[in-house]
């Protein structure tokens, strides 16, 4: 039985069927594809006591070939996500996909995401087209999602130029290429340049919670750095608990963070229910046993604080 019904799942995939068939396409794009439907989503979500999941595209996004036809498969992604809304208004929820690196079709598919499917916010990979999202020929896209004071999550994907650890398949290096991009985000000044935008990142930060004193430290000897913007503003990101409820990881995380900058989350179904959601359900959830006075924080509080609207 599960323990609560009103968790918020910030870090929930949605699978449309013209994403999969696209990225079928790519080899080696999908290793494996993970069956998804409404139906299994709710079954799923019943299961760990989520009232509402906002979805979102996983790697390897929606820019999967050229830019015109990343424009096509985006919107038509984005059109299927917002209907599923509209049918289950209160289950789910959605994070637009973006079309990076084509910049122009990036702000045009943010503007009608928000605008006119009335998207929760949108999701960008951690990189695109080995181009890191402190990139200054993004600043078009993030100065359009400023002026919405969207929430942008983003998802790790492979680090160009890097081969998987053998044998590890990304257990190092996706959370390390979301370290990459928050880091590359902060010494670029985007969160300071665009304050009304509020970012989501994956899996906990990747390693940021765990090596800003590191990434502070060396900021105050690094020219046209400074260790107080380093430090005050990785503090502005928000951070998803999937895959990250190790007594560990939740104390470092709520130490550098808040329980008012953490969310619930699943990466369901990259991660299958058994064992991966379960278990790592279980161990949030023992976690709060020792620390009630952030169980509802975490699993609701801070989402309906950062989307600004109802979940009911």
């Amino acid at each position: 039985m599960a323990r609560t019904s009103q968790r918020i799942d910030v870090h929930q995939h949605f699978m449309p069927p013209q994403w999969i068939d696209a990225a079928m396409k790519i080899e080696g794009a999908l290793p494996s594809v993970p069956h998804w439907s409404e139906d299994e989503a709710l079954r799923m979500m019943d299961a760990v006591g989520i009232q509402t999941a906002v979805l979102s595209l996983t790697t390897p996004g929606a820019h999967l070939g050229s830019d015109a036809a990343a424009r096509q498969l985006t919107r038509g992604v984005n059109e299927f996500g917002a209907e599923l809304v509209q049918r289950r208004p209160g289950r789910f929820g959605l994070f637009a996909g973006i079309p990076l690196p084509d910049v122009e079709g990036a702000v045009a598919e943010a503007v009608y995401a928000l605008d006119e499917l009335h998207a929760d916010g949108v999701g960008l990979m951690s990189n695109a087209g080995g181009l890191y999202l402190g990139d200054a020929s993004f600043r078009p896209l993030w100065q359009a999602l400023d002026d919405r004071s969207a929430v942008v999550v983003i998802h790790p994907t492979p680090t160009p130029g890097l081969t998987d650890l053998p044998g590890a398949m990304g257990w190092v290096d996706w959370p390390f290429d979301t370290t990459r991009t928050a880091v590359h985000m902060v010494i670029n000044g985007v969160l300071r340049d665009f304050p009304s935008v509020k970012v989501v990142l994956a899996h906990a930060g990747g390693f940021v919670p765990y090596q800003s004193g590191r990434f502070e430290a060396l900021a105050a000897i690094t020219p046209g750095q400074s260790a107080q913007n380093v430090h005050d503003d990785l503090r502005k990101f928000y951070f998803d608990t999937a895959l990250s409820s190790s007594p560990a990881t939740l104390a470092a995380l709520i130490e550098f963070a808040g329980a008012d900058h953490v969310m619930f989350g699943t990466d369901w179904p990259a991660a299958p229910l058994h064992p991966f959601v379960t278990d790592f359900t279980a161990g949030l959830d023992a976690y709060f046993d020792i620390n009630p006075g952030v169980e509802t924080q975490i699993n609701h509080l801070t989402a309906k604080s950062v989307f600004g609207r109802v979940f009911s």
